[in-house]
């Protein structure tokens, strides 16, 4: 189900019934990891938070680093702030 990369892979899925009566998978939100700071970027708009991963961590999968770090549920959030932490690789 997830890639092999996944933080998500290793997770146990449990099931539950939705509104509609359906039953489906259900993948617990995994803990945070440990990460240190690198240092700050200074956004300019139009910047995406996948390319700053590209750039900084040499992947740009890895965008969810980056959000986790600045506490941001979604990448959209971090584009409202002018420093964007940046975590080690």
């Amino acid at each position: 189900m997830f890639d092999k990369n996944s933080r998500y892979k290793d997770l146990p899925l449990t099931y539950r019934e939705d509104a509609r009566g359906r039953v489906v998978a259900v993948v617990p939100v995994p803990e945070a990891p440990q990460q240190t700071l690198r240092g700050y970027h200074l956004l300019k708009q139009g910047q995406r938070v996948d390319h700053l991963a590209n750039a900084y961590l040499q992947n740009p999968t890895g965008f969810w680093r980056i959000c986790e770090l600045n506490d941001a549920m979604w990448p959209e959030a971090i584009t409202e702030k002018a420093e964007i932490a940046i975590p080690n690789r």
